[in-house]
């Protein structure tokens, strides 16, 4: 075992590449959920958004279209889950869940002709003299941009919650739809927007994936990262600030493993994988006690909207 061959620094900057994509996925499933709405098909929309993204990256060379077309793909899947449960108001746990069998058995169709195939690169931003800084420009100035996309989405959908109108509609959405929408508060629309935004996220985060994380498509690769950004929202007690924490939290738990496992660590390399799912149960057990105490999710949250009420 050799653990001076872990370099801070560079396990620094793979944890921020690693906690991307979770962090994307759930600051979207963080704002289906202040709506009220609860999307379980978050793993079939980012794998849907991993081989849209991959695919349209390998057919035109450019990375940029390529999480566009992975945002864009996942969000009309999206819709096809809020089509379901506000206009047909059929269950969200099971269309949720139907989304995510859907969504990988539609990735694996569309996948299999480009297995095996790089993506073209996606380029670090040139960050100047920051790049150059002793520890930190390794660690934190040396990402593409998505990695500082996620960073201030972060910080804008915190405050558009917390501090705009239409943050403040949404969440009074979430809390009482029936008291919402009897002060004309349009239900059906902003759901489906916030249901749109979601997975327009969750795609982004799956893009990222196959473009930068692997970079690779394969089959089922998302490998239970949707099922982590659900876990993640519940984390962060529906909060943007601790979304960020959380993800961050669980990515360094699947870097620190990798890590682990190169440096000889006398632990069966089982063990060593299955250690960000084990987090990711004990999390949810601590934050259910912690509901039992108070800390409670939006009123309305996966309750159906009768738009007769």
């Amino acid at each position: 075992m050799d653990l001076g061959s872990i370099s801070p620094a560079l396990l620094v900057a793979s944890l921020m590449v690693a906690s991307t994509p979770l962090l994307l996925a759930a600051l979207g499933e963080l704002v289906v959920e202040r709506a009220g709405v609860l999307n379980l098909g978050v793993e079939g929309m980012m794998i849907v958004g991993a081989i849209c993204g991959f695919a349209a990256a390998v057919e035109t060379g450019s990375p940029p279209i390529g999480f566009l077309v992975g945002a864009a793909g996942a969000a009309l899947l999206s819709l096809v889950f809020a089509v379901l449960t506000l206009v047909f108001l059929a269950n969200q746990v099971a269309t949720g869940l139907a989304l995510t069998l859907f969504g990988l058995g539609l990735s694996s169709l569309l996948g299999q002709g480009y297995v095996g195939i790089k993506p073209p690169r996606t380029e670090r931003l040139d960050l100047g003299p920051l790049s150059d800084l002793p520890f930190l420009g390794r660690a934190v100035f040396s990402h593409d941009w998505v990695v500082y996309l996620s960073l201030a989405l972060t910080v804008v959908i915190a405050w558009g919650l917390a501090r705009t109108r239409p943050g403040l509609k949404l969440r009074a959405i979430g809390e009482n739809h029936d008291a919402a929408h009897a002060l004309g508060l349009s239900v059906i629309l902003t759901r489906f927007a916030a249901i749109a935004f979601g997975g327009a996220m969750a795609g982004l985060g799956g893009a990222y994936l196959s473009l930068v994380r692997v970079p690779q498509w394969a089959e089922g690769m998302t490998a239970g990262a949707g099922w982590i950004a659900l876990a993640i929202v519940v984390f962060a007690s529906w909060r943007a600030g601790r979304v960020l924490l959380g993800a961050y939290l669980f990515g360094g738990v699947t870097v620190l493993q990798l890590n682990l496992q190169a440096a000889g660590v006398a632990l069966p390399v089982e063990y060593l994988s299955m250690s960000p799912y084990v987090v990711t149960i004990l999390v949810l057990a601590i934050m259910s006690a912690r509901r039992a105490r108070g800390t409670a999710a939006p009123a309305s949250l996966g309750k159906p909207f009768h738009a007769t009420h």
